[in-house]
């Protein structure tokens, strides 16, 4: 794995050099934010993760992960943030981040972090020759969703700049409709198990889901009060 971290705490980078070279990890730092974005924006294709503090002399933290993502939807990456704000959480889920870690952490949860984020984005379907109606894995009445490529349409319009946390709870709900999954399912699933942070991760992730499949259509992901969210179609529940 090879991972860009732009963290401008010495402490912080020296500490996770250690851990990283211990998992045998290759790992690049920057300490300023327009250096590491130009340090990515040079060949994006050579990281596999990146890991970005919130707050960065020159860019910060949420403007380098919008730049990132302009680049790149593929990349898996987690923000860290020095305030426990659900806010900046959800900023920094909305600009296009996977996960989001709060300091002071834990080496240790860090890496599950990566360690999870890295297995999804691994994840490729077998190979196989796809014929006209074989190229989608999940149709629904108005979804179709093609793993291979990870692209979603909603009536035949693809759901535009899904991150890939986004596209697999798109999946997951898909896959399984009006069932409803908790917020335990979904880090269970999709986050690494045990999961060490705040549940309400899920929420922003799915918020952000929801303001994209409403560019193109009525709204797919209902909440189930008290208990979590399901996939229904509108007409399904009539």
């Amino acid at each position: 794995m090879n991972i860009l971290m732009i963290e401008d705490n010495e402490s912080v980078t020296e500490m996770m050099s250690m851990f990283f070279e211990n998992e045998n990890y290759e790992a690049s730092f920057y300490y300023d934010g327009a250096e590491g974005y130009q340090a990515f924006k040079d060949n994006p294709e050579q990281w596999d993760i990146a890991i970005l503090d919130l707050n960065l002399p020159s860019m910060d933290g949420i403007q380098l992960c919008r730049e990132m993502r302009k680049i790149s939807k593929e990349i898996p990456i987690i923000m860290l943030t020095a305030r426990d704000s659900e806010s900046d959480q959800v900023i920094g889920l909305e600009m296009g981040a996977d996960d989001y870690v709060t300091k002071p952490f834990s080496p240790i949860t860090l890496l599950a972090r990566i360690k999870a984020l890295y297995r999804r984005a691994q994840i490729v379907p077998s190979e196989r020759e796809a014929t006209e109606g074989e190229a989608f894995d999940i149709q629904t009445n108005v979804v179709k969703i093609n793993s291979s490529t990870r692209e979603a349409y909603y009536n035949d319009t693809l759901i535009e700049n899904l991150t890939p946390k986004e596209f697999d709870l798109l999946m997951t709900f898909a896959s399984a409709p009006k069932r409803v999954f908790t917020r335990e399912d979904l880090l269970t699933s999709l986050w690494e198990d045990p999961f060490y942070g705040d549940e309400r991760t899920v929420d922003a992730h799915i918020k952000k889901l929801r303001q994209k499949i409403e560019v193109v259509g009525p709204q797919l992901i209902q909440t189930v009060w008290g208990v979590g969210y399901k996939y229904e179609e509108l007409g399904d529940n009539e």
